[in-house]
């Protein structure tokens, strides 16, 4: 009887990028659904996998062989009679860490008993460029400056419905939030539980959606922003203003608004570091006999 090292094709001290490797090109020779492909290799390929690439597991087999495994029925593939959580499972590129992750992976959906709420989600950042003055930059300066974004509806105070009025229960998933389907898998039969995309599992719909941002919670508008230039910014800062990016769905945090700040070279001055460099010409006598004379300075 072959043993895990010999299924796989490896030495005992391979590392486990080889037998990671070595799994891999087997998985996708023999997998089930492939041309040519064998269960029954399959499943002894897969049980060696799960003891090789685990540490502890690899050195019990070192030591003990199949013997130590005989009980958790590793030598024999996966018993689907000891649950789907402690198989580990990779086909080829993909990594799953069990057959939850596989199901997930599948269908984008949910294990029966599972329960997604949604969330409501933050608003999205914003991020903006911003040309100043070489002054402006080694003194700071309060810009305003208009950019359209997502803004809070009035109308409706972010909450998606039209005032005065309530929510209902949703009339596609009975106000559970989600809808479950019978799926036939490779695997057998799963019920797949998505959320609801009427009511985006929140279990209830508006009786009326707000007219004017049509149950967002938020409309698009120019907005004036204050943005307060530090003294002493540099060329290819970033300011990050909290709060100042686009509103959230229904009412929810807004995002952040990034200013990627670009400083005007200056006819004069030149900045390096904290120091401010500046030329001034002088005849020849100046520099000679020496000679007092007046030059600009930022500050004038």
């Amino acid at each position: 009887m072959s043993n895990y090292y010999q299924i796989l094709g490896v030495s005992k001290d391979a590392t486990p990028g080889e037998i990671k490797r070595a799994y891999r090109k087997l998985a996708h020779k023999y997998h089930p659904d492939k041309k040519g492909g064998e269960e029954a290799k399959f499943k002894e390929i897969n049980a060696a996998y799960q003891i090789l690439s685990d540490p502890q597991k690899k050195s019990q087999y070192d030591q003990f062989g199949k013997t130590g495994f005989d009980s958790g029925g590793f030598q024999q593939g996966f018993d689907p009679r000891q649950g789907f959580q402690g198989a580990n499972f990779d086909f080829g590129d993909f990594n799953f860490g069990s057959f939850g992750d596989i199901f997930e992976s599948m269908f984008g959906g949910e294990r029966t008993g599972a329960r997604r709420s949604y969330q409501p989600q933050r608003g999205s950042d914003l991020e903006i460029n911003l040309k100043i003055n070489f002054k402006e930059a080694v003194f700071g300066i309060i810009k305003k400056i208009r950019i359209q974004k997502q803004i809070l509806c009035e109308h409706c105070s972010g909450s998606g419905t039209e005032p005065n009025t309530k929510l209902k229960t949703c009339p596609k998933c009975q106000g559970q939030g989600t809808i479950r389907n019978a799926r036939r898998t490779l695997f057998g039969h799963f019920i797949q539980e998505t959320v609801c995309d009427q009511c985006r599992g929140e279990g209830k719909i508006p009786e009326r959606p707000c007219k004017k941002c049509r149950e967002k919670g938020w409309v698009k508008d120019n907005q004036l922003i204050e943005i307060k230039i530090p003294a002493g910014v540099e060329n290819g800062a970033t300011l990050r203003l909290s709060g100042a990016g686009n509103a959230g769905e229904k009412g929810t945090k807004p995002g952040d608004l990034f200013v990627n700040i670009a400083v005007e070279q200056d006819l004069v001055f030149r900045r390096k570091g904290r120091d401010i460099y500046s030329k001034l010409p002088i005849t020849f006598s100046q520099a000679a006999l020496g000679s007092t004379v007046e030059t600009n300075t930022v500050k004038g």
